[in-house]
């Protein structure tokens, strides 16, 4: 794969998404750039776009669309996207955001989209089964609990179940997440910028079947 690659990774939540991003950006040595650790930094900093999320993060309503590609918008703006490329994490979510996006990066735009594809009866049992730490938000499960039940491996405190980890909850986040997702892939593949990855295993087969259709796409970019 070439220097400087700009991609985005898709994926439900329960997914598995966010580990295989620490995995890909250390494998190509990228930055990591998740949408929420942007939103953070934005307002711990007190950027103008940072001041206007907060004002409806507090207000517990949707950041809107010129408001998401403000924020990522200052932090694409650093030198090291600029030399060493990218991995999306979290954005873009919708067609709009994905036009946008396209402006932010000339002269090519994102490079490749992943959607890592894994089944939704797979992804309720993952999230139903999830347990966190009340203190450090430590996540668990059926694969990985704690050593002690309901307890806390790190911190000690108590492990449980968070209440939008219900089977109800977590099916209406999956459909919305269906529904605002499916014209975006429609939209990349159109481009000819997308690829699909099974997204069952072990972390270690996902990553070599994620690095593998990178590299595999990417050769003659």
């Amino acid at each position: 794969m070439v220097p400087g690659a700009r991609l985005v990774l898709l994926g439900k939540q329960g997914a598995g998404k966010g580990t295989q991003c620490v995995r890909l950006a250390r494998h190509y040595v990228i930055p990591h750039i998740s949408t929420g650790e942007i939103f953070r930094n934005a307002v711990k900093l007190g950027t103008e776009f940072g001041k206007r999320a907060k004002e409806f993060m507090d207000a517990g309503e949707l950041v809107p669309d010129d408001v998401v590609v403000g924020v990522v918008a200052e932090r694409l703006g650093r030198d090291d996207v600029k030399v060493r490329g990218l991995l999306l994490d979290g954005f873009p979510r919708n067609v709009h955001q994905s036009e946008a996006l396209e402006g932010l990066l000339p002269p090519r735009g994102i490079d490749l989209v992943i959607d890592l594809e894994v089944p939704t009866e797979v992804v309720l049992k993952r999230l139903s089964s999830r347990r966190v730490c009340v203190n450090c938000e430590t996540n668990y499960g059926v694969d990985n609990p704690p050593s002690i039940d309901g307890k806390c491996d790190d911190c000690g405190d108590r492990v449980i179940q968070r209440e939008d980890d219900t089977e109800a909850a977590i099916q209406r986040r999956l459909f919305l997440y269906e529904e605002q997702t499916a014209p975006l892939i429609a939209w990349y593949m159109g481009k000819d910028k997308l690829v699909a990855v099974d997204g069952v295993g072990s972390p270690d087969e996902v990553t070599f079947r994620l690095t593998r259709a990178i590299d595999l796409r990417l050769r003659n970019v």
